[in-house]
């Protein structure tokens, strides 16, 4: 692309030279160089740019079978599986500037991604099917609850800044009535609290909405190799016969580490900075420096003496992981690779990361390490609401035809 040509789409999207670079995390002066022709601009930029002003849509042959609302989006790992089953998705809400940079270089809508959430009135939301949300969860997760004791501070739906954005998601469902709704949480928000906060939230939705509600916890470990276990909560505006039986979830473990893992023999092509030369070998800048190793094991040793169970995580090709969390950056202590006797272990890299949490190849990372790590930490395992989806869709379908309900597809 040209810079007058980038320059004008910048104008034609409506966002000012200062505003672009604040949304995508670059600095205003490397913009001004892209439209001055110094550098070429980067290439999610443009589809960011192109998002805005509906260019980038795809046109597809068959018109889409719901739409559906993305909250809290993150980088769009909710929303995967409701593409997939002809679902078009007509707003997104994600208020953090880099995971929108990600979020537009992955999904090519006709509307812009929107911020904060509690800033937006429900009559500028459109009418939609269904509505997926996966509402912050460090107010109800251990590691959360923990940080906020030892500040001092509120949680759940005390803290006013995390947990009260339920109820900006049950304002939505009760102006807009969609047909259904998919919420997303950590396992912990059932036990939060006594279980009063979970109590809460089912209070609200079967009671005060009027939801039928079907709440489970999911393993990631029966698609990738990873334990991670999140609460899915599922409603439909009308009574059907929705049933967590027919979800399909192979064995436990049956994946291995192996299969997301850079295999360092050829076999796949270098993708820099994560994997360089003929054999596509990690990139020496994951292997941890003698310092950070020997203080992990120091530390690791001080609480084993101690009788508590923190310590690193290492594993191998055929391992299952701990849960991926969105501090890996500081030290990727929970998933360190062995790299042999006598070697350093290092870092999973953020393609690593991203295979870990179900997304393929074709998944574009357009931002530093260190907001790919956060963002896949925060992020949800694809395959898990990939299958969700899959079984929700033909009682979504029953809900806003007048077709008779088909039967779950296989």
């Amino acid at each position: 692309m040209r810079n007058q040509d980038f320059h004008s789409l910048r104008l034609k999207a409506g966002i000012s030279l200062e505003e672009l670079a604040d949304k995508l995390g670059y600095s205003p002066r490397q913009v001004r160089r892209w439209e001055t022709g110094e550098l070429a601009p980067r290439r999610a930029a443009i589809r960011f740019l192109e998002t805005l002003v509906g260019g980038a849509t795809d046109v597809t042959a068959s018109p889409p079978r719901f739409t559906f609302i993305d909250l809290f989006a993150g980088i769009g790992g909710l929303r995967r599986g409701f593409d997939e089953i002809g679902g078009h998705c007509v707003f997104t809400s994600e208020w953090n500037k880099y995971a929108q940079q990600t979020y537009a270089a992955n999904f090519r809508d006709n509307h812009p991604i929107h911020g904060d959430i509690t800033q937006i009135e429900t009559a500028d939301i459109p009418d939609h099917d269904v509505l997926l949300a996966g509402f912050p969860c460090q107010p109800f997760s251990i590691a959360g609850v923990s940080k906020k004791n030892s500040l001092g501070r509120s949680h759940g739906f005390l803290d006013e800044a995390q947990g009260t954005l339920f109820f900006d998601v049950a304002r939505i469902i009760a102006d807009k009535r969609p047909a259904a709704f998919m919420l997303e949480n950590v396992k912990n928000l059932k036990s939060h609290d006594k279980g009063r906060t979970f109590e809460v939230i089912m209070k609200t939705l079967e009671g005060e909405l009027r939801y039928k509600v079907w709440p489970k916890v999911i393993d990631a470990q029966h698609f990738v190799p990873q334990h991670r276990e999140r609460i899915v909560i599922v409603g439909f505006r009308e009574d059907v016969p929705f049933s967590w039986d027919d979800l399909n979830l192979p064995p436990k473990g049956s994946v291995k580490l192996s299969s997301i893992l850079h295999p360092e023999n050829a076999i796949e092509e270098a993708e820099p900075p994560y994997t360089t030369g003929i054999r596509a070998e990690v990139a020496s800048k994951y292997t941890l420096t003698d310092k950070l190793w020997a203080y992990l094991q120091n530390y690791a040793d001080k609480h084993k003496a101690a009788g508590n169970g923190f310590g690193f995580g290492l594993v191998g090709p055929g391992d299952v992981s701990r849960t991926l969390s969105a501090r890996y950056y500081k030290d990727g202590s929970e998933i360190l690779v062995s790299r042999g006797k006598g070697n350093n272990p290092r870092r999973l890299t953020p393609r690593e990361c991203a295979r870990l949490m179900g997304y393929d190849d074709s998944f574009r990372i357009p931002v530093s390490d260190t907001q790919a790590y956060k963002q896949f930490g925060n992020s949800v395992a694809v395959p898990v609401f990939r299958e969700v989806a899959r079984i929700m869709q033909p009682h979504i379908q029953a809900l806003i035809t007048d077709e008779p309900e088909l039967k779950v597809a296989v």
